[in-house]
């Protein structure tokens, strides 16, 4: 693969954190939640950050490319027009999958694929197809999980590997998942740098979180722990990322703060450009000053030995300059490599199984632990009235402050899984109370009306149709 052009040490631009962002000293680039902006409505601040030349990435969320559907090509279209609109070198995404359509529910939430043969026909297909689809290269990330599926077939390692040589995709190597997925799943970090090629890393994510009882949280609203640094330290050992960014979501820090992580995190990357030149050797691969990565060790090599059969693997330094385009088409899958139909049904039912018990109460698939199955769900209640409180945020006032608007979400999200995003699941919240005429207090009842009634640009259903719905409710 061709080398990554130098992104150096980043930060991701969130609209709470404009003004300070702008401020940071040395501040090489930038990325943005893909789904949150739009192409011709650029913020103020994220444009004026582009004028001065800070380079900005797209970083997408619901693309769902692990899922069992073929990607949405509306989706891809809007990922691509965001990457014209930032005049992106690349445009990043999740190996993960977010909604099934049989039945049709949403996650909200990125959900680790199954390392089964199926789902890497289905993952690959589908990176193909996006790849076809963007104008600009696309890396995927690794992401963290609370659980493991039964019956995978291997390891992390293995399954990165051979998705980048089948597919020529490249990766963005999240070291707080690394993590969270040595506390989660008892997954080696450094089993997982030592197989993967990281001659095709684009660049890498740090991010903080929390442990609660024995579970690791990938909050992205808590400083970076020296943990997360070290696992840094220890890819940088290996190799000289073109760049690196801090993630930060909720519960934002004081701009000092910031600053000094991103300090701590240059201090990382630093230190190991130092120690490379103080041994004689060279930077390794993967950033600007190279052309090639570092010879395999016997670690890397007895792992990509032991994976299962897989296409060669592109020659180190051999992908596209990230401002050239996307790669040419480098042909069809192997004969009997490509996702058949009956793949994508296997995987479909297989995701839509547990999807289903993790927003709609059904019972857990078995051979799932089914404790962290039931912290899964927690957390995914949790996020999504979270998430609803951000987009309208008059809800929790209009019902009395946030722990009465948490409490009436949640028993309302108890049965009734979201099909259709959040600003959708905040209008249905909204109409759920209404036909149980709540809330009790009238005045309330009538701001929410009123709230609902803008929104939806519909009338409120009358008293006797909420009362034949609550009936009709019960009966079921």
């Amino acid at each position: 693969m061709k080398p990554m052009a130098h992104l150096g040490v980043g930060i991701g631009w969130r609209p709470e954190i404009a003004d300070a962002v702008a401020r940071l000293d040395g501040l090489d680039w930038v990325e943005v939640v893909a789904e949150n902006i739009c192409p011709g409505h650029l913020p103020e601040a994220l444009q004026r950050l582009r004028e001065r030349g800070t380079r900005i990435v797209p970083h997408g969320v619901s693309l769902g490319l692990g899922g069992a559907d073929r990607p949405d090509p509306q989706k891809l279209a809007a990922l691509g027009e965001r990457a014209v609109a930032l005049g992106a070198p690349l445009v990043t995404e999740h190996i993960a999958f977010v909604r099934a359509s049989s039945p049709v529910l949403e996650a909200g939430h990125l959900l680790p694929v199954p390392r089964t043969r199926d789902a890497l026909d289905v993952l690959c297909e589908n990176v193909r197809i996006a790849q076809d689809a963007l104008p600009v290269p696309l890396a995927l990330e690794n992401i963290a999980a609370l659980f493991s599926w039964p019956g995978e077939e291997m390891t992390e390692g293995q399954f990165l590997t051979e998705l980048v040589e089948r597919t020529g995709v490249r990766l963005l190597i999240d070291v707080a998942n690394l993590h969270t997925n040595r506390v989660n799943r008892g997954e080696d970090p450094a089993a997982v740098l030592d197989a993967i090629p990281l001659e095709a890393l684009a660049y890498v994510h740090v991010a903080g979180g929390v442990e609660r009882d024995g579970v690791w949280h990938d909050t992205h609203a808590h400083p970076v722990p020296p943990v997360v640094l070290d696992l840094l330290a220890e890819l940088r050992s290996r190799v000289e990322p073109a760049g690196v960014l801090l993630e930060r979501d909720d519960d934002f820090p004081p701009e000092a703060e910031l600053a000094g992580e991103l300090t701590a995190i240059r201090e990382v990357v630093t230190a190991g450009r130092t120690a490379a030149e103080g041994s004689g050797g060279r930077p390794d691969a993967g950033g600007p000053d190279t052309g090639r990565g570092p010879a395999p060790d016997a670690a890397a090599q007895a792992a990509r030995a032991a994976a299962p059969e897989s296409g060669a693997a592109p020659e180190p330094g051999s992908a596209p300059e990230p401002d050239s385009g996307p790669e040419p088409d480098s042909g069809p899958e192997p004969e009997g490599r490509g996702a058949g139909e009956a793949a994508r049904t296997r995987v479909a039912l297989g995701q839509a199984a547990l999807l289903s018990a993790l927003v709609a109460g059904t019972p857990v698939p078995e051979g799932f632990d089914r404790a962290r199955i039931r912290v899964q769900v927690r957390a995914l209640a949790a996020k999504r009235a979270d998430v609803v409180a951000k987009v309208a945020p008059e809800l929790p006032g209009i019902l009395g402050g946030p722990d009465p608007y948490r409490k009436a979400f949640l028993a309302y999200a108890k049965g009734r899984p979201m099909t259709a995003g959040y600003r959708r699941d905040a209008l249905d919240f909204a109409e759920h109370l209404l036909i149980q005429d709540l809330p009790a207090d009238p005045a309330a009842r009538r701001r929410l009306t009123a709230w609902w009634r803008e929104r939806a640009g519909a009338r409120p259903p009358r008293r006797i149709v909420r009362w034949a719905r609550t009936l009709a409710g019960r009966a079921a």
